[in-house]
This record gives C-alpha cells, sequence and structure tokens, in this order.
C-alpha cells in the first residue's frame, strides 16, 4: 500500500475510537460531530477489512483485531508526533550516544587531554570511539560509517565540511646522546642517516621525500610504523633520524631523553583539519562535538 493513497488523519480517529469504545466519545475528544465520527469509522471498516468496534448490549466493544492494533497506534502516534515537534533545547549533560572518530595518535596526544576533559564535564554519557585514519576517510564520512575525521588532506569530496583546528611543523628528532649528531643537524648528516618514517594511513613515501625529489636527493627509510608515538620510542633506543610533528615531539622528548633539531631542508608547517559530511550540520549533538574540538584546539594547541 502506497502511503500517498492513505488519509493519515484517519490513524488519529482510528486512536480516539479504540482509547474512548464509543463513536460519539470519540467524536467529542477530536471535535467532531457523532455522524462524522460515523463515517470516518466506516472508512477505517473498510480499509482494514474489520468492524472494529461492535455492538454489545448497550454499549460497544473492541474487535480482537482492535485491540491488537491499540498499543502499535499509540506508539506509532507518538514518534509521529515526536518528529513533527520543534526540537528540544540541547542539553550536552543528557546526551548519551556514541561517535566514531577517525583520528591519528598525533592528534589524540596533542588535543586527547583537553577535550576529554570538555566531553567528560559537558556530556558525561557520550562515548568517543577513536580509530586510525585510513585513505578511506572521506568515502566513509559519505556512507556514514564514522561521524568526524581529523587529519591533513588533499582530493577530498567536495561536499565535505572542514574547520582547520591547529597548525604544526615538522622537526627532526634524535636520541640525547646520538654518535654523530650535535646541537645542529646538516643535510649531508640527514641524508647519511637511517630514516624512521611515520605513515598513519600506510602509504610509502611522503612529504620530506618529495621535498627531496625536487632536489634530486633521498633518503633511506629503514623502518616505517603507523603510529607516532611508536616512531619516538624507537628514536630512543637507535640511531635512527625521525622527521615528525613539532607539537607531539616536544609533548614525550624530555620523557624520552629525546633532542629536537631544526629540519636541513625547507618544510612548510601543515594544518590539521576536522572533517564531516554535511547532513551533519543541523545535527546540534554533532555540532556540539566539533565545537569540543575547536575550543580543545584553542586550549591546547594555540
Amino acid at each position: 500500500m502506497k502511503l500517498s493513497s492513505v488519509d493519515l488523519n484517519l490513524l488519529v480517529a482510528l486512536e480516539a475510537l479504540l482509547r474512548e469504545g464509543s463513536v460519539t466519545k470519540a467524536g467529542l475528544s477530536m471535535g467532531l460531530s457523532t455522524p462524522a465520527m460515523s463515517h470516518a469509522l466506516a472508512r477505517l471498516r473498510t480499509q482494514l477489512d474489520d468492524p472494529l468496534l461492535v455492538r454489545a448490549g448497550r454499549g460497544m466493544v473492541l474487535t480482537p483485531r482492535a485491540v491488537a492494533l491499540r498499543p502499535r497506534l499509540q506508539a506509532l502516534l507518538s514518534e509521529v508526533g515526536a518528529v513533527l515537534s520543534p526540537a528540544r533545547t540541547f542539553e550536552p549533560a543528557r546526551l548519551e550516544r556514541t561517535f566514531r572518530i577517525h583520528a591519528t595518535d598525533h592528534v589524540l596526544t596533542v588535543l586527547g587531554t583537553a577535550l576529554d576533559r570538555l566531553v567528560r564535564r559537558e556530556a558525561p554519557a557520550v562515548t568517543l570511539q577513536f580509530l586510525p585514519n585510513s585513505p578511506d576517510d572521506g568515502a566513509l564520512l559519505r556512507e556514514g560509517s564514522i561521524d568526524l575525521a581529523v587529519g591533513v588532506y588533499v582530493d577530498l569530496p567536495p561536499e565535505l565540511r572542514t574547520r582547520k583546528l591547529f597548525t604544526d611543523r615538522f622537526v627532526c628528532v634524535v636520541r640525547r646522546d646520538h654518535p654523530t649528531v650535535g646541537r645542529t643537524l646538516t643535510l649531508e648528516q640527514f641524508l647519511a642517516l637511517e630514516h624512521l618514517q611515520v605513515a598513519p594511513r600506510g602509504r610509502p613515501g611522503g612529504y620530506v621525500d618529495t621535498v627531496l625529489a625536487v632536489r634530486n636527493q633521498r633518503r633511506r627509510v629503514a623502518r616505517a610504523v603507523p603510529y607516532f608515538l611508536a616512531g619516538l620510542q624507537l628514536v630512543e633506543g637507535a640511531d635512527y633520524v625521525l622527521t615528525i610533528s613539532e607539537r607531539v615531539a616536544k609533548a614525550v622528548a624530555p620523557r624520552l631523553k629525546l633532542k629536537l633539531l631544526p629540519p636541513p631542508l625547507p618544510l612548510e608547517p601543515y594544518t590539521l583539519t576536522l572533517l564531516w559530511h554535511p547532513r551533519e550540520d543541523a545535527d546540534p549533538a554533532h555540532r556540539w562535538l566539533r565545537d569540543a574540538f575547536v575550543r580543545a584546539a584553542r586550549a591546547a594547541a594555540p
């Protein structure tokens, strides 16, 4: 049956009839005359192929079909009323929802504590499920598999929304007692060392390799790992050089006894971006979480 062929006002009349068990009382509750209510009952009997109300002495009783319909009808009309009612004022403290977010441990190291503090204070029943970035972040947002993604993006689907969170720049990291690297790092030293690379999406190469290729130079990447913190821990125990986010390096360098040095080649700063699908624009819960990310970035990465 096509809904366009059904008079949905009959649902309201049906609910009144089943609730009151009387044509006259149902009409009064709806502000209709008894003949008008009788006409609605006749249409419902034809539509449902059931008498619904039958005479029993001086009153009327519900048929078994009508009794079975009553709780389903009440739930249906309640849901319709909720759909057509104005949205209630959004209160994060009442929100119970799980958000799926793609982000690297870089983002979590920089923003995680500030974001966690905000969410715990404002929406303690919210669950944040963080997952690693993937090459398909844009497609996953489009299909609704994830709610947000944070990262460095190019070639995104054109409809996606973006919001800048913070900028970062590169530093070179070696262990504090590295045998050949002192207070500075020359390009000659940089190229001679074994490199450790962080590749969150698992792709070989990267920005540093592109910059070197323009200069007809290349480095040897001896180890490639998907996580920033794992890369920094490996540098602590070997003579690698790692070119990495300055914010992450500064956060853990004292604990891991690492040394930070300016890169010996020109590397541009980069922007970490919050990414979402436009269907979430008007969702107050999603909007609140996006704002929480922005506020966390202002606090932790000004």
